[in-house]
């Protein structure tokens, strides 16, 4: 791969290092405003089931998302690893060893397989 590609390919992970960062923060934010409910109380606790079940909904998919968001920074970050580590050998695939289309790393820049590889991974996970 070109040094001019991987440039542009550690750019774009980057950018979405810090897209994902601002994203954990702002879930950050929002699982602090949830301890202080929308009436100014200081109580998280709702007076109404019905209230308490949302809240608890609204939680739960918050921490889904954060989660989410924390799976793709480890695959970020992975990435990035890798690149800086053997950039020579960066954006090959990891099961059969050819190269990576650059336009799969640029629209996935942390992707590990091939389109052939990924493809075969995904018809094995649908087979069990």
């Amino acid at each position: 791969m070109k040094k001019r590609q991987l440039d542009h390919l550690e750019k774009r992970l980057l950018e979405e290092r810090e897209r994902v960062i601002k994203e954990l923060g702002h879930y950050d934010e929002s699982f602090s405003s949830t301890l202080q409910g929308a009436g100014g109380d200081l109580s998280s606790y709702s007076f109404h089931m019905a209230d308490q079940g949302t809240d608890a909904m609204e939680r739960e998919k918050q921490f889904l998302f954060a989660s989410q968001e924390g799976r793709y920074m480890w695959h970020v970050n992975e990435a990035l690893r890798r690149l800086y580590q053997s950039p020579k050998t960066f954006g090959q695939c990891h099961d059969c060893g050819e190269a990576i289309d650059f336009d799969r790393l640029d629209a996935l820049p942390h992707a590990r397989l091939c389109i052939k590889c990924k493809a075969k991974e995904e018809d094995e996970k649908q087979r069990r």
